[in-house]
């Protein structure tokens, strides 16, 4: 029996992968894109989340404005969702044309919490798209293929819910870049769970990456994790709500960003292994006896004296955002 489960769901994977996996360059004739959104009733939107990007968001506003709004108007509405930012990050996207927004000024009444996946959350209240595009503000090599290459699927296959990125990864250091590496975390953690949990997903390419496309109806159905693992929450609960035919991914070629040290690493990982443990007791498929703990600990050590580092990340989540009565009301239709 087990070897048939295996068998049966590796041909499911090497279906998915073979149906659901394309290149940007089948979209990129924009002009069609747009032809079809507007038949088919269609508005996308697109959220960059921010905290202290003041070197690259220009670029990137710049980029999508002039091509994707201006030149082409696939895009609808462009928003910047910011965590508080020191820098001129928001001074700097808003004089290129994009909608600038603190996360703590949307929704004010509720308890104020910081995190990445707060800035996600938030943007399916402060955006109107029926789609909504992720892009991450850190990326030095940004093209229209970021935002086209993802809608693309969900523009022309109405089943395709949730569009993920992939691509190779350079990784930037003081010398210039390197041509391997990159996706640590999901080689070494994520893809050997997906295979343990969840073998459908094993044939998404980098679930972690931070470039997405989503139709509300999915995005504002879900839990948000306001931290490290939002992008694996995501993947977990939209297979469990509606299969992995619901998914696809779009290779973007390449993308260029900052390097993440080791130790940024460890601690995301441990984030990401609180949410994906409490999707194995929300699913049923694991049982723990006492709660996670967030105590993150290692030893660092510095001229032969070692001291043990603690660190609480704590992995809170944001209810589906259908449960806020704010967003009923500003979403009537969407919600009878």
């Amino acid at each position: 029996m087990d070897e048939e489960f295996v068998a049966n769901n590796s041909d499911k994977s090497e279906k998915w992968l073979e149906e659901n996996t394309y290149h940007h360059s089948v979209f990129q004739d924009i002009e069609r894109l747009v032809r079809i959104k507007e038949e088919k009733g269609l508005t996308i939107s697109l959220c960059i989340p921010t905290l202290n990007e003041e070197k690259t968001i220009g670029k990137e506003v710049v980029i999508f404005v002039s091509e994707l709004m201006k030149r082409y108007p696939l895009i609808d509405e462009f928003a910047i969702i910011d965590s508080g930012s020191e820098d001129r990050t928001l001074e700097v996207a808003g004089s290129f044309g994009a909608g600038t927004y603190l996360a703590d000024d949307i929704l004010p009444h509720l308890e104020r919490k910081k995190g990445k996946g707060e800035n996600l959350w938030k943007a399916i209240y402060q955006l109107k798209g029926d789609i909504i595009v992720y892009v991450d503000a850190d990326i030095e090599n940004i093209h229209p293929r970021f935002v086209y290459g993802l809608v693309g699927p969900l523009i022309e296959r109405e089943e395709v819910k949730y569009v993920k990125a992939f691509y190779d990864r350079p990784i930037t250091y003081s010398g210039g870049t390197r041509t391997s590496g990159g996706g640590r975390v999901t080689e070494i953690l994520i893809r050997p769970l997906f295979s343990l949990f969840f073998p459908e997903l094993s044939a998404m390419i980098q679930p972690l990456s931070g470039e997405y496309a989503v139709r509300r109806e999915v995005l504002e159905n879900i839990p948000f994790p306001i931290g490290y693992g939002v992008e694996t929450a995501h993947l977990l609960d939209v297979l469990h709500m509606h299969g992995i035919e619901a998914f696809a991914q779009t290779d973007l070629d390449q993308r260029v960003h900052r390097n993440q040290p080791i130790a940024a690493l460890s601690r995301m990982s441990f984030g990401i292994l609180q949410t994906f443990f409490s999707r194995l007791q929300r699913f049923n498929i694991l049982e723990t006896k006492d709660e996670l703990l967030t105590v993150f600990r290692r030893v660092q050590v510095s001229e032969q004296q070692f001291q043990m580092i603690t660190r609480t990340i704590l992995e809170d989540e944001r209810p589906p955002i259908v449960d806020i009565p704010e967003y009923v009301k500003k979403f009537p239709r969407r919600n009878l």
